[in-house]
């Protein structure tokens, strides 16, 4: 079953049919996981990922992580944010992952071309004028994907909540090759 933006017989159908009813995006997903939960069987996992690790990740459409990573359902955990920078959620969802689900190993993605390097914090004052109220978030924009990286991987080895900082890797995923580039740590 796809559930991609392109198109299948079977999302054509629920397209189709989600289009008959007025419907929308949401309304056709929800449709094809009516479908999706009609063959699905209870695998029976643990919330603990079976490789005990926690992938941060750019929430950009073209990274399909698992596919990338070669991951499986339960593998590991997935969070993934505007330009995959560690941000305090990120220490938070990393914390819990760690102590409370027995992750030990962190992967840092950031990819090229992304979004995120044609903002800037002027973004904030942007909205403050638009809607009347500034962001209490920082954007995290960046112009240096491996720079970032590389701060990213800091802010992981260095935060206090967190119980394993030994295997924390970085990367930057080319979205037009698909291939890694590791970026290593500063000295």
């Amino acid at each position: 079953m796809s559930t991609s933006a392109h198109p299948t017989a079977e999302t054509d159908s629920a397209t189709a049919s989600a289009a008959r009813s007025g419907g929308t995006v949401t309304d056709r997903l929800v449709e094809l996981n009516t479908r999706y939960s009609e063959a699905f069987t209870d695998p029976g996992m643990d919330a603990r990922p079976v490789l005990h690790v926690a992938v941060v990740a750019c929430m950009d459409a073209r990274l399909d992580l698992h596919a990338a990573l070669g991951l499986e359902l339960g593998d590991c955990h997935t969070i993934r944010n505007a330009g995959g920078v560690v941000t305090d959620d990120v220490i938070r969802s990393l914390t819990i992952s760690q102590r409370a689900l027995g992750t030990r190993s962190v992967i840092l993605i950031h990819h090229t071309n992304c979004g995120l390097e044609s903002l800037t914090e002027g973004f904030r004052q942007e909205l403050e004028l638009e809607v009347g109220q500034r962001p209490v978030w920082a954007v995290e924009a960046y112009s240096d994907a491996d720079q970032d990286v590389r701060q990213s991987m800091q802010r992981v080895r260095t935060s206090p909540f967190l119980l394993h900082t030994d295997d924390i890797r970085g990367f930057v995923f080319d979205v037009t090759t698909g291939k890694l580039r590791e970026i290593l740590p500063t000295s």
